[in-house]
């Protein structure tokens, strides 16, 4: 538990990564060895625990870089992720503002904790948090470190607000964001990403849906494709519908973010 929210934390080490590394394979939290490469947070759903192994074992397969995964669990999924208030689009449940009581979390009490248990990565995460200066160093540096924040669907959309609110996050892997929010593609319009590089991807047949609001999604990751054309990113077309392969989907958004890298100070 972090400040009453129950999370998981998944260590990778570099021994681990790769084909050849054991399925499954994790470091024991606060064990001795070389801190991880870089820190993924995600925001998830009770019922993802289900599927997270899976999507654990996606990254250590095809990752070059090692990691530690900070999972936590959102009990209350339109309030706690959405940055405001919009009447229901599904169902009869509105949309709350909670996003930035979330997103508190994420930076005073989430990664200051994981900094504390995780052996060697306090140093290189603490420069990360207090100050990031973009774009400093020679080709081919790496820096020990990164923090990406990075979920699915609400979820994902929530990641990409928080690109926008903090410089805190090196990059941002949204997969399958609900872009179709009320009011997202207003507040994107008027903004530029804070993040160094966002994962967009989304499901081929998702804007084949009967909700007339949720079936813009296709037209608004194009025109949030358009809107970063001058910042690094990518827009990933996966086969099938929203609630295909979600844990696969995310993990590749993590892994474009960690393939992507660049040094930084």
């Amino acid at each position: 538990m972090v400040d009453g929210r129950e999370c998981r934390l998944t260590v990778v080490r570099r021994a681990d990564v790769g084909p050849d590394g054991p399925a499954g394979a994790v470091g024991t939290v606060g064990a001795a060895g070389p801190a991880p490469d870089a820190l993924l947070i995600e925001p998830i759903d009770r019922r993802d625990l289900d599927f997270l192994d899976r999507e654990v074992d996606y990254l250590r397969e095809h990752a070059g870089r090692s990691f530690a995964l900070a999972t936590f669990i959102v009990e209350d999924w339109n309030s706690e992720l959405s940055p405001w208030k919009a009447d229901p689009v599904f169902g009869k449940e509105a949309f709350g503002d909670g996003a930035g009581k979330t997103l508190r979390f994420i930076e005073e009490a989430l990664v200051p904790e994981v900094r504390r248990r995780l052996c060697g990565l306090g140093q290189a995460l603490t420069s990360e948090i207090r100050e990031r200066r973009p774009g400093v160093g020679g080709p081919g540096e790496t820096v020990s470190g990164e923090v990406i924040l990075g979920g699915y669907s609400l979820a994902a959309l929530f990641a990409l607000w928080a690109g926008y609110e903090s410089s805190r996050f090196n990059g941002i892997a949204a997969a399958s964001p609900s872009v179709w929010f009320p009011g997202w593609l207003d507040y994107a319009r008027a903004r530029r990403p804070l993040s160094e590089r966002i994962y967009l991807s989304l499901g081929d047949a998702e804007p084949r849906t009967r909700n007339r609001i949720m079936a813009t999604v296709g037209d608004c990751i194009r025109e949030m494709d358009a809107l970063m054309a001058d910042c690094p990113h990518t827009l990933e077309w996966n086969p099938g519908n929203h609630f295909q392969d979600a844990d696969l989907r995310t993990a590749k958004a993590f892994l474009w973010c960690l393939e992507h890298h660049r040094a930084i100070r």
